[in-house]
């Protein structure tokens, strides 16, 4: 019975793995479709954020199994929960990458207000905590899952420099005052999917130590 149960449990690490590739290459993609302004690209996006719902539900139903039919201890119902917990922030990230891109539709025929430098660096910055995120719960690592968390203050600062930068250039600037929301609102989807990986280190934290993390 635990071999089984353990079969599983490693089913469902291989799903999030999946689903973690899959936003992973969604913000990835979204920030190079708005840095070359290409159309179709950020559209493949906003097409592929389906699939990133279908496989939340597809974890969900493996999760609620899990729990139903294998009794698990304790320890193993908080991984199972903390799963859940997650592809809920997940697929909030995938609606955020989704959001970038039609962003990223909107704007692909102006010419930008200024070169994009910080929002780039702030998708690598978000990228790379979403990843460590995802891997600190299939690793079980509570050290990746705090270094997630500290990291953040990283994504926070990229964004108050775009959030500085974008405001004095609309107070000399306000024929381009749509674009610069825009941008900003951009930022803003990058700082929130910031959020999210956090979130889900925060999960991991619980899941392992059987407490929530104290900063």
């Amino acid at each position: 019975m635990r071999n089984r149960f353990d079969r599983e449990l490693d089913l469902l690490n291989e799903q999030l793995i999946e689903m973690g590739n899959l936003i992973e290459s969604a913000i990835k993609t979204a920030v190079t479709a708005l840095e070359e302004q290409d159309v179709e690209l950020a559209k493949r996006i906003v097409e592929k954020d389906k699939e990133v719902d279908n496989m939340e539900r597809d974890i969900e139903r493996r999760c609620l199994k899990l729990i139903l039919q294998q009794q698990p201890v304790a320890r193993d119902l908080r991984l199972i929960s903390s799963a859940l917990k997650m592809i809920t922030d997940m697929e909030r990230i995938g609606d955020q990458a989704s959001d970038i891109s039609e962003i990223a539709i909107r704007l692909a025929n102006v010419k930008y207000v200024k070169e994009l430098v910080h929002i780039p660096q702030m998708a690598q910055a978000t990228i790379k905590i979403v990843k460590d995120s995802i891997d600190s719960f299939v690793r079980k690592d509570t050290e990746l899952a705090k270094e997630v968390i500290f990291y953040d203050d990283k994504v926070d600062e990229l964004f108050d420099i775009i959030k500085d930068e974008l405001v004095d250039i609309i107070r000399e600037d306000i024929e381009h005052k749509e674009q610069i929301v825009d941008l900003l609102m951009v930022a803003k989807y990058f700082e929130r999917i910031g959020d999210h990986a956090v979130n889900i280190a925060e999960w991991v934290y619980f899941a392992i130590e059987g407490e929530h993390f104290r900063y």
